[in-house]
C-alpha cells in the first residue's frame, strides 16, 4: 500500500448507500429522515455522501459544526440536536431553521433572537417518555406548548423524544404511542395539526422497517445507522445496510515477545480502563500508532479475528498477535472496524488523516489507486 502511517478509510459510497436504503425504507412508512451529521464533525465529504443518497435535511449538535457547512456552502435545512444554550440563541436563529427544545426560558430567548433577525425559527418540543435525558413529561408538555405559542419569533412545528442515548430505554409502540397522544393533546390546545412527530433514532429504525412504528411518527433523526450500518442500542449490525464504511488502519511501531504480566511494583494507571492482565507466558505483541488521546481501545474491533486488544496508553496501542496468521512486520498496518465512539473519537481527532473513497475515485488528503481501494474494501 502507497498510504502509510496511521490513517482513517472513510468509504462515501457505501456510506451513500446505507442513507438511500434507509431514506427508501422510512420513506415507504411515511417517515422522514433527518441526515444526523455530529459523528463525524460534520466532514464535508461525509455530508455530502449522505445528501447523495437522497436524505434532504440534516442535524447536528454543534453550532461550530453548522457553522463550517455554511461556509463550505451547504443550504439544506438543519435542526440543532442539542438543547439550545440561553449564550446561543442568536447564533442557533441564524444558522439552524429549527432546534429542540424543553425550557421555556430557552423559548425566549429563540423568539427574541429570531425577531432581530427578521426570521422565524422552527422549534420541536422535546418530551421525555422514559429515558431521562432531555424533555418535559408527558403531563408537563401542555404547559411549555402554552408558554411558547404567544412569542412570536418562533413557530412549534412538532414534538419529539429521545431515546436509547442515556438510560438506554429502547423505543417501543408502547412509549412512541404515548408520544403521539401527547401530539393529539397539543393539537387541542393549538387549534391546528403539528406538522412534525420526531421518534427517535437510529433505534427506532427497527419499528420503522418492520412496520411497527406508530402512523403519526413521522421524522426519524439518523446517523449512526447511515454511518456505520449498526444500531448500538440493540447491539447489532442491520442486516440490509453496510457496516465497512470506517476502516481505522494503525502503524505497527514495536514488534516485540514480552510476558503477559508487569513486571516490578504496579501503580495507579494512567486511564481508568487499565487491563487484567492474566498470565499466558511470553507472546508476541505489536504496538501500534494508535492512542487514549485518538480512540479508546474498547472502541477498536480488529479485522483480523485473532488479533486482542490488550490496552493503550495516551500514544500506544498493546496488541496480542501471537495467535494471527498473518506474520506482521515492523511498519505493518493493522485494520480495525470501530463502534460510534471510535468513529466519534476518530473524526474528532486532529492527529488521524482521512483517505476517502468513492467507487473508482479516490478523495481526501491522501490519494488511492483503484486497487488499493479495493485492497481496503475486501
Amino acid at each position: 500500500m502507497s498510504v502509510r502511517g496511521t490513517h482513517l478509510v472513510v468509504d462515501l459510497e457505501r456510506i451513500t448507500e446505507n442513507a438511500r436504503s434507509i431514506r427508501s425504507v422510512c420513506a415507504a412508512r411515511g417517515v422522514k429522515v433527518l441526515g444526523v451529521t455530529k459523528g463525524v464533525s460534520a466532514e464535508e465529504h461525509i455530508v455530502s455522501a449522505i445528501l447523495a443518497g437522497g436524505i434532504t435535511q440534516l442535524a447536528d449538535a454543534r453550532l461550530e459544526n453548522v457553522r463550517r457547512l455554511r461556509k463550505s456552502g451547504f443550504q439544506q435545512p438543519i435542526t440543532l440536536l442539542r438543547i439550545p444554550m440561553l449564550s446561543q440563541a442568536a447564533q442557533v436563529t441564524a444558522v439552524c431553521e429549527c432546534s429542540l427544545n424543553s425550557e421555556p426560558e430557552a423559548l425566549k430567548a429563540l423568539s427574541d433572537a429570531a425577531l432581530a433577525l427578521g426570521k422565524t425559527h422552527e422549534v420541536i418540543l422535546m418530551i421525555d417518555v422514559g429515558d431521562l435525558r432531555e424533555g418535559v413529561f408527558p403531563e408537563d408538555a401542555a404547559e411549555l406548548l402554552r408558554g411558547a405559542l404567544p412569542l412570536k419569533g418562533i413557530r412549534v412545528v412538532g414534538i419529539g423524544t429521545n431515546m436509547g442515548c442515556y438510560g438506554g430505554i429502547l423505543p417501543t409502540e408502547s412509549n412512541l404511542t404515548l408520544l403521539c397522544e401527547v401530539a393529539g393533546e397539543l393539537e387541542r390546545i393549538a387549534g391546528e395539526p403539528l406538522e412534525i412527530i420526531s421518534g427517535g433514532g437510529t433505534s427506532s429504525l427497527m419499528l420503522t422497517a418492520e412496520g411497527r412504528m406508530p402512523k403519526r411518527v413521522n421524522q426519524i433523526r439518523v446517523g449512526e445507522g447511515i454511518l456505520l450500518g449498526t444500531d448500538s442500542t440493540f447491539s447489532r449490525s442491520i442486516p440490509w445496510l453496510n457496516q465497512d464504511t470506517f476502516i481505522l488502519r494503525a502503524e505497527i511501531v514495536e514488534l516485540k515477545r514480552k510476558p503477559t504480566i508487569p513486571i516490578g511494583e504496579r501503580g495507579a494507571p494512567a486511564f481508568a480502563d487499565a487491563p487484567i492482565f492474566e498470565d499466558q507466558g511470553v507472546r508476541r505483541r505489536a504496538i501500534v500508532a494508535l492512542g487514549q488521546q485518538d480512540v479508546p481501545p474498547s472502541s477498536v474491533i480488529p479485522c483480523d479475528p485473532a488479533i486482542r486488544v490488550l490496552g493503550a496508553s495516551s500514544d500506544h496501542m498493546i496488541l496480542d498477535i501471537e495467535d494471527s496468521e498473518r506474520n506482521y512486520s515492523l511498519g505493518d498496518m493493522v485494520d480495525f472496524r470501530l463502534n460510534y465512539q471510535g468513529m466519534l473519537m476518530a473524526c474528532s481527532s486532529a492527529y488521524i488523516p482521512h483517505v476517502y473513497l468513492r467507487g473508482e475515485e479516490e478523495m481526501g488528503e491522501q490519494i488511492l489507486s483503484p486497487e488499493e481501494a479495493a485492497e481496503i474494501r475486501e
